[in-house]
């Protein structure tokens, strides 16, 4: 089976994700800010104009490939759970961030010209899409259910977890479960006025 054949059999959602895969490995080499259709759709191994039919440029062909794999903590049903909930969406964070498309994203926001090119698209069409970043998916489920009052869900308060976690990431490289379990209950819980767990 020669690579013509192969490019000819992809199709769907199994075409979408190598182009959506080939995006994120592209701009971890080489930035956002000269990523290419041609090196999408050389990585890909698919004709640039497959690529054309569906995106304008490539920078939405990499806004779609974060969207696509950016995970969403699912809180559990009942929001009867709040500290495993924050913990297993922590754990998730961590996850996320050694894929390719956490990989991606640390790549963007730790380059000046992607950062300029990319943030405010990133977190409007990412991030915010996608119900916010971790723990604040969780944090707002159960605040909306009366758990805790929804005043103090601040801006500070939804990124503490994250904050953390990253700067263990980038000091000490993935954080425990232990630890992941006292952010939440150091941090998170106390400054939602509740009591930490065990």
């Amino acid at each position: 089976m020669n690579e013509r054949t192969t490019r000819t059999r992809r199709r769907g959602d199994e075409l979408i994700k190598a182009i959506h895969d080939a995006a994120l490995e592209e701009v971890v080499a080489v930035g956002a800010g000269r990523l290419t259709m041609d090196g999408i759709a050389r990585r890909a191994a698919t004709p640039r104009s497959t690529l054309y039919r569906r995106w304008s440029d490539p920078i939405e062909v990499l806004l779609d490939a974060l969207y696509h794999q950016h995970p969403v903590e699912e809180p559990t049903p009942g929001a009867t759970d709040l500290r495993g909930d924050l913990i297993r969406s922590l754990r998730l964070m961590v996850e996320w961030a050694f894929s390719p498309a956490g990989r991606a994203v640390s790549a963007i926001l730790t380059d000046p010209k992607s950062v300029a090119l990319m943030s405010e698209a990133l977190f409007e069409r990412v991030f915010a899409s996608r119900g916010g970043t971790f723990t604040r998916t969780v944090l707002q489920y159960y605040a909306d259910r009366g758990h805790f009052p929804a005043a103090l869900l601040t801006p500070v308060v939804a990124d503490i977890g994250e904050a953390l976690v990253t700067k263990h990431l980038i000091d000490a490289g993935a954080p425990s479960d232990d630890y992941l379990a006292a952010i939440v209950d150091q941090a998170i819980l106390p400054a939602i006025g509740l009591r930490p767990g065990p």
